[in-house]
């Protein structure tokens, strides 16, 4: 028997999920294949229930339990430490800071919004896949009462900017490049979608979810912050661009969705170069995680712009760029088929380009795409998440 005894058969079926970066046909597909106990998804049930029944554990997080204080002196403004810049060893204090690209100063972890941020998101999509997924209103409950500390509660509430994300100590209080600390509300729109049937997720929480990414989308668009990283000529203007598509469709904003989607068409065109690299992140000391990196957000806007009716997969720009080029020059690299040739001054995770492998198999031909991916996984390759969603 299935993990559970698979709740489905106590709870009212949820009903086919609002989501934008997954696919909702074939999360329904999965879904009832869990349903009639599928051997083939079982381990990666499991394995997903698991993690659930963990975030159930995690205590509601918020931004104004920080010990620093943001600039403005309100700590409902996120803070966050650029990751790469670190005390200058020539300087008294230390300041201004000086980058080591790839280097994580320790320091950041002192500054608890950028620890529980993304914590807070995993923890939601887990929860909210186990509800959709099992039917089990705790999953859905908790996810609500996380969401509702973060984001809608008056006295827990962060307040919708990010005014002073990634700040480089003696430099500035924030700058553009700290957007990408948000890309992973991404997941978070999906996982609102996943748990909108639920019983604790209350019409008025979907419209303060409303006004708040409509809210934030209007500060990302008009505040020197979110001008400078729209500018962005890397991956930080790919995620820019999927982050705000990302919140345009979930506040219903279709027409400026297609714009959006439109931009990033030549986004790619201008980033990627005619062998389908992208020449700034080839700068980094991590190149091909950057690279991975800013593939994964334009195939994530690909999967997005699904539901306006723009087809990124077949899209080639007027000088000859696409997502199968880019896929094609890193495929090698991530399969493991040849050793990376760029700069790589620590081990690439190899799962991080799990999401470029299935997609690719799914839209861009690629038919042994999944079947290396499994072969790289090894062992855990039947517990994985990902295939429970495509």
């Amino acid at each position: 028997m299935m993990v559970m005894g698979l709740l489905m058969q106590q709870t009212a079926m949820v009903n086919d999920p609002l989501v934008f970066s997954l696919d909702a046909r074939l999360l329904d597909k999965n879904r009832r294949a869990i349903s009639a106990e599928s051997a083939r998804l079982e381990p990666a049930y499991k394995a997903l229930l698991k993690e659930a029944d963990k975030a159930l554990r995690s205590a509601p997080v918020s931004v104004i339990e920080k010990t620093n204080t943001p600039p403005s002196g309100d700590k409902h403004d996120y803070m966050s430490l650029a990751p790469y810049f670190w005390p200058d060893p020539s300087k008294p204090g230390g300041l201004p800071y000086i980058r080591k690209d790839g280097q994580t100063n320790p320091e950041v972890k002192d500054y608890k919004d950028k620890e529980y941020m993304p914590a807070l998101c995993r923890d939601l999509e887990t929860l909210s896949l186990a509800y959709y997924f099992s039917g089990d209103e705790k999953y859905a409950a908790h996810a609500t009462t996380l969401l509702r500390t973060w984001f809608l509660d008056p006295g827990t509430r962060m307040n919708p900017n990010l005014n002073y994300a990634q700040a480089i100590k003696g430099v500035n209080n924030g700058r553009g490049a700290g957007m990408i600390d948000a890309r992973h509300f991404i997941k978070l729109v999906d996982a609102i979608g996943l748990i909108g049937a639920s019983k604790s997720w209350a019409a008025t929480d979907q419209q303060g979810m409303k006004k708040w990414f409509a809210d934030f989308l209007q500060w990302m668009q008009t505040s020197p912050v979110g001008q400078d990283e729209m500018d962005a000529p890397n991956n930080h203007g790919a995620w820019y661009d999927a982050l705000r598509l990302s919140l345009a469709l979930f506040i219903g904003d279709t027409g400026q969705a297609k714009k959006i989607s439109l931009n990033a068409q030549e986004r790619l065109d201008k980033q990627m170069d005619n062998d389908g690299r992208f020449p700034k992140e080839l700068e980094r000391t991590i190149s091909l995680h950057y690279t991975v990196f800013a593939m994964d957000a334009f195939f994530t806007i690909a999967k997005m712009s699904e539901s306006i009716g723009i087809d990124w997969w077949s899209y080639t720009s007027p000088s000859g760029k696409s997502l199968r080029k880019g896929f094609d020059s890193v495929k090698p690299y991530i399969t493991r088929e040849k050793e990376w040739d760029g700069k790589q001054i620590k081990p690439f995770e190899f799962d991080e380009g799990y999401n470029l492998l299935v997609k690719a198999e799914q839209h861009l031909d690629c038919k042994s795409c999944i079947d290396k991916m499994k072969k790289i996984a090894g062992e855990n390759r039947d517990r994985l998440l990902i295939n429970l969603l495509y």
